[in-house]
């Protein structure tokens, strides 16, 4: 059994093929536009593992080299500080760290979506940039109109638009607004596109998923774009083996710090997916503002922790409360 390394770039590939005794037998780079150059070398080998970091393009190699592989393991970057940290980096030596570590069996290995969670991921996500544009548009559109006290909170309605024609502005601004609007436009109907394209692939789901949509849709005020990052950033929820891990997983674990027996909570790691963080704290805001019992477990850890602290605590919780609610399959309980 052969062990490879491979320290994957954008362009270059750079690989380290070691055996059992941990012996280099060779070492190989190739440019990354030259595919069947990378299947041959690997055609060539003997029964091998191969390991690769889990990099933003690292899924297309994988594919690549998953049919001819008795083994591929895909890295969690993080965990393998021993690269980061070496004092002699360079392609050839995080290879030869990655087969050496492979041969060990020693390496932290990461999570791989499979291809309908990675679907639903890049849908989602996109979804989240096309609604950060429309945001990001409408807040420079006010910012214009108060400079002339002429904000208003009604401004993106029917109603609105009107006003905002008949508001006197420089000729240089008003043609800003008018190039703003005409994204603006183009962006809402880029939104209402996208929600259709995610419902027709909600409508395709196995049963599993199904099942799981129903059970989160019975949360109160949890709606079908909560539900979709939901779904899309944790992908199988048994992965995780618990709880805490799944919290960790979002972010939402405060950090510990501790000496001679006295110890302070840290912030939040903020490790794993933002988005599924922002998902979790907006929902959280939502459930305290329309639910007595959320309402009173903040109240209850406001008057501890402050406002902050409090909502990222609920979220916390209301992750919890889905992860049991997964596992189980029960569909939410009132007065629980």
């Amino acid at each position: 059994m052969n062990f490879i390394g491979v320290d994957l770039h954008k362009k270059t590939i750079t690989l380290c093929v070691e055996n059992e005794a941990r012996e280099v037998l060779c070492r190989r780079t190739f440019q990354c536009i030259y595919e069947d150059l990378i299947r041959d070398f690997f055609a060539e080998q003997p029964s091998f593992q191969v390991a690769v970091e889990a990099t933003a393009s690292y899924e297309w190699f994988a594919q690549l080299v998953e049919p001819l592989a008795d083994r591929i393991v895909v890295v969690h970057p993080k965990k393998l500080r021993i690269i980061a940290e070496s004092t002699r980096k360079s392609d050839k030596v995080d290879a030869t760290v990655l087969a050496t570590f492979l041969a060990l069996d020693m390496l932290p290995e990461a999570h791989r979506p499979s291809p309908r969670v990675r679907q639903h991921r890049a849908l989602v996500r996109h979804r989240y940039h096309i609604q950060s544009r429309i945001t990001s548009i409408k807040t420079k559109i006010r910012r214009i109109l108060s400079n002339y006290n002429a904000d208003r909170k009604s401004l993106f309605t029917v109603e609105g638009m009107k006003y905002l024609a008949k508001v006197e502005l420089l000729d240089a601004e008003r043609y800003i607004i008018d190039d703003l609007l005409q994204q603006l436009t183009t962006y809402q109907k880029s939104l209402l596109a996208m929600d259709k394209k995610l419902k027709e692939f909600a409508k395709q789901a196995p049963v599993a998923e199904k099942e799981a949509r129903k059970v989160l849709q019975s949360i109160p005020t949890v709606g079908a774009v909560t539900v979709d990052v939901v779904l899309s950033e944790l992908g199988d929820p048994r992965r995780f083996g618990s709880q805490k891990k799944a919290v960790s997983y979002a972010g939402l674990d405060p950090g510990q710090r501790e000496s001679d027996g006295k110890g302070h909570q840290l912030r939040i790691g903020k490790n794993g997916s933002p988005l599924l963080r922002w998902a979790l704290v907006e929902a959280a805001w939502r459930l305290v503002g329309k639910t007595c019992r959320w309402k009173s477990v903040y109240q209850k850890l406001r008057r501890k922790r402050g406002p902050k602290k409090a909502i990222v605590a609920v979220a916390r919780r209301l992750l919890c409360v889905m992860m049991s609610m997964l596992a189980k399959g029960e569909l939410y309980r009132f007065g629980v």
